[in-house]
């Protein structure tokens, strides 16, 4: 009796063992826990790891585009200011091409003063400039002296010289001719008086010999300027000569005389006018 009985709490202590067991080992009951801890956070995470990674994109790629909006906007106002710059680079030609206009209207005065009406400037058809000077002798002669005659003036660069005693010998020899064809002649350079005289005296010379000292004269009928001799350039007379109608105008102008044969033309021209 005594064994029996001590047999039956051995085996309820075995069941309860087995049960407890069971229970822990069982696969289902180990299953499921590790189900719910496994996948709520796997979900979890996914999903609030899905969300940053979707929102940084999205963060990230709308940063360039608001970058790449400035250098447009600064492109522009340097197209603005290059057009600008374009448009006052052309327009200064046209501010300046119109004070060139001014300057070519300025010297539009200078032929005025050549004009037929002015006297300061001997011209073919103008009136003939007016002068006083001292003649050999000491007397003076001035335009007006010969007012209602024809007169020709042959203007020489220094007396005594062989092409100036030529020329005044060829208008001395044709006096005459000269006188009856109603016209007077004299003789201008810049020579001293004295000079003048002495080159009358020497060579027996029939024709007034005027001395202006201060060439203004010889200015005003173009009988003055520069000159070259030698490979050297200076100022001195222009041999020329004019003849003036009997009305006081310029009717014939000589430029760079040649002596020969000179005083003849000059007559001839005398005769005709």
């Amino acid at each position: 009796m005594a064994k029996k009985a001590s047999k039956k709490p051995a085996k309820a202590a075995t069941k309860k063992a087995t049960k407890t067991v069971t229970k822990t080992a069982s696969p289902k009951a180990v299953k499921k826990p590790n189900k719910v801890a496994v996948k709520a956070p796997a979900k979890k995470a996914a999903t609030k790891s899905a969300k940053p990674a979707a929102k940084a994109p999205a963060k990230a790629s709308k940063p360039p585009a608001a970058k790449s909006k400035p250098p447009a906007a600064n492109k522009a106002p340097a197209a603005k200011t290059v057009v600008a710059k374009t448009i006052a680079v052309k327009a200064l030609p046209k501010a300046s091409a119109k004070p060139a206009a001014k300057p070519t209207a300025a010297p539009k005065p200078a032929p005025e003063k050549i004009a037929p009406e002015s006297p300061s400037f001997a011209t073919e058809g103008a009136k003939a400039p007016a002068f006083r000077l001292p003649r050999d002798g000491g007397a003076e002669v001035s335009l007006s002296d010969y007012a209602g005659r024809k007169l020709v003036i042959f203007f020489y660069p220094r007396a005594s010289t062989p092409g100036c005693t030529k020329e005044a010998i060829d208008f001395t020899r044709l006096s005459a001719e000269f006188q009856a064809a109603g016209t007077a002649v004299l003789g201008v350079s810049a020579d001293p008086l004295k000079a003048q005289e002495s080159f009358r005296d020497k060579f027996a010379l029939g024709v007034p010999l005027l001395s202006d000292a201060t060439q203004t004269m010889l200015k005003s009928y173009g009988a003055w300027g520069e000159k070259s001799m030698y490979g050297k350039f200076f100022e001195g007379v222009l041999r020329t000569t004019v003849l003036i109608d009997a009305n006081g105008n310029v009717a014939k102008i000589w430029r760079g005389v040649k002596v020969d044969g000179h005083a003849d033309a000059v007559l001839e021209e005398a005769q005709r006018i």
